[in-house]
């Protein structure tokens, strides 16, 4: 069997064959043939067929951190899960996406930090894994993908942000939020801003949202407050699990609507009420819980969603991408070996 020549090409190699194939690159007279052939195709997708692609780049890094095996550049820096989302970025852009961007968390505590003292930190957080986040930053920016590197905030408030800002845009057709965290379900608007799990390849529209969690996208926030988010650092408040909350909120939608009597509920849960006791007693804790949960989509970040189109690498991507491809990846058996790992499925490319 003929190997596939494609399965050895490094970064460098794979971003370059892309760039020649789409068109885009003035030397590759098939692609300009390819593009002047399909142009009214092309220009059809611009103005009326615009999907939008924001990605959790720190849920990408972690997820390719705990699967893949060490590498490490000539520097001695761990880089395998720079390299390994900058390849699955890479398969995105091969497999048709034109508007991408990424958020991270360049800083791990943001300003939910201050309103919460358990509230999540970079503390347990290898160093291996710490220290990838700048150099992602640096090489998807030369990579010429745009990046959204957070402080104050966090790479979900980005994500929210970046999805209101686009959806405003009559010509786009869909926002695709790329990320499994389920604070983004607030931000998912009918068939129009959806949510995929680019692991499972679940996309999630506003039914999704109703299915899976049993309350619409407007009712995310006050559901968490009441079940606690244990990633993020809050409890939520005790007794309330998920098939009460989404219950209750189904019918009251947010916390203040729901009556402080528990016989005027009319909703069929166990305990309601215990339940309407805790929620009086704790009443302050739900307020700041999804205070907590609620992203903020009010960070400037961009003006015009053409800023998301992609033009190609810089300059400074050839001899970054040569670094990760020159570096030593270890064997598959000294792969690390986390409790985490088990919960980490194996890196994927779909978009």
């Amino acid at each position: 069997m003929l190997e596939n020549p494609r399965r050895k090409m490094g970064l460098r190699a794979r971003f370059l064959l892309h760039f020649d194939f789409t068109g885009i690159c003035d030397r590759c007279p098939a692609g300009a043939v390819a593009v002047e052939a399909l142009a009214p195709i092309v220009w059809l997708a611009r103005f009326w067929l615009m999907q939008i692609y924001l990605v959790d780049g720190t849920y990408e890094l972690f997820r390719h951190y705990y699967a893949l095996p060490s590498a490490r550049d000539a520097q001695g820096r761990e880089v395998a899960a720079v390299r390994g989302v900058l390849a699955s970025l890479l398969g995105m852009l091969k497999g048709g996406v034109t508007h991408l961007a990424v958020a991270t968390d360049h800083v791990v505590e943001s300003f939910r930090n201050d309103l919460w003292a358990d509230y999540k930190t970079s503390e347990g957080v290898e160093p291996d894994l710490l220290a990838q986040f700048p150099l992602l930053e640096e090489v998807l920016t030369a990579a010429g993908i745009i990046v959204w590197p957070m402080v104050e905030f966090e790479a979900d408030d980005a994500l929210a942000a970046g999805a209101a800002t686009a959806a405003q845009n009559a010509n786009v057709e869909r926002v695709v939020i790329c990320t499994p965290d389920k604070d983004l379900g607030q931000s998912v608007t009918g068939t129009r801003v959806v949510q995929l799990s680019r692991r499972t390849g679940v996309v999630l529209d506003e039914d999704g949202i109703r299915q899976k969690f049993g309350v619409g996208p407007e009712s995310i926030p006050d559901y968490l407050a009441l079940v606690g988010d244990s990633a993020d650092g809050y409890p939520g408040l005790r007794g309330w699990g998920a098939k009460s909350s989404a219950a209750v909120l189904a019918k009251f939608v947010h916390l203040e609507s729901i009556p402080k009597d528990w016989r005027e509920w009319h909703v069929n849960v166990s305990g309601a009420g215990t339940l309407s006791a805790t929620l009086a007693r704790e009443w302050d804790h739900a307020l700041l819980f999804r205070k907590l949960a609620m992203l903020r989509t009010d960070i400037s970040l961009i003006e015009d969603v053409e800023q998301l189109r992609w033009q190609g690498p810089t300059a400074a991507f050839d001899e970054i991408a040569s670094g990760l491809d020159r570096a030593l990846t270890e064997k598959p058996q000294k792969t690390r070996e986390k409790a985490t790992r088990a919960r980490t499925p194996a890196p994927d490319s779909q978009p």
